[in-house]
């Protein structure tokens, strides 16, 4: 079953201050694009968190992915992507989501727990030394693997000119 995911514009009087949603933004991103496997291992070296109820279940669907042309260019619309998102609230009431590309309902639980937590001020330190800073050095040292890659490919064609005697 294909779903659409409604958008809900925020009201603002609960827009959070911007240190701590530049924070969140960069948590989410990273979460989001982490492997499945690695984040579930991390979430299990946290030890014991707070009791959490799932408001929504994780649910897989699609979104209509946009580029632009040469990264700044005219929109376009790029084509489909499936996604999986979920919902939950600790016990103490934040409300944490998770999205995540492609089929991995418990990688967007685990997400959304993770951002539930974020929001507390005793679990932002240990989640950010734990979870967060190894994720980012993984996801830099990926980067820095496909930037080499694409390095030893390159080719300087006026030196092949002036070799082919051009």
């Amino acid at each position: 079953m294909v779903r659409s995911f409604k958008s809900v514009p925020m009201s603002p009087s609960i827009i959070p201050d911007t240190d701590a949603q530049t924070r969140r933004q960069r948590w989410l991103s990273l979460l989001a694009k982490a492997p499945a496997q690695r984040l579930e291992e991390l979430w299990g070296e946290i030890g014991p968190v707070p009791a959490y109820s799932i408001l929504r279940r994780p649910e897989i669907g699609l979104v209509m992915v946009k580029g632009r042309i040469s990264g700044s260019g005219d929109p376009f619309c790029a084509g489909e992507m499936t996604v999986t998102r979920a919902a939950v609230r600790l016990e103490s009431g934040e409300i944490g989501f998770g999205y995540v590309g492609g089929r991995h309902p418990r990688q967007a639980e685990i997400v959304a727990a993770i951002d539930a937590l974020g929001q507390r001020p005793d679990w932002q330190r240990p989640l950010e030394d734990k979870v967060v800073t190894p994720l980012a050095h993984e996801a830099d040292a990926r980067r820095q693997l496909t930037k080499a890659r694409a390095a030893a490919t390159k080719v300087d064609f006026f030196t092949v000119a002036r070799e082919a005697g051009t």
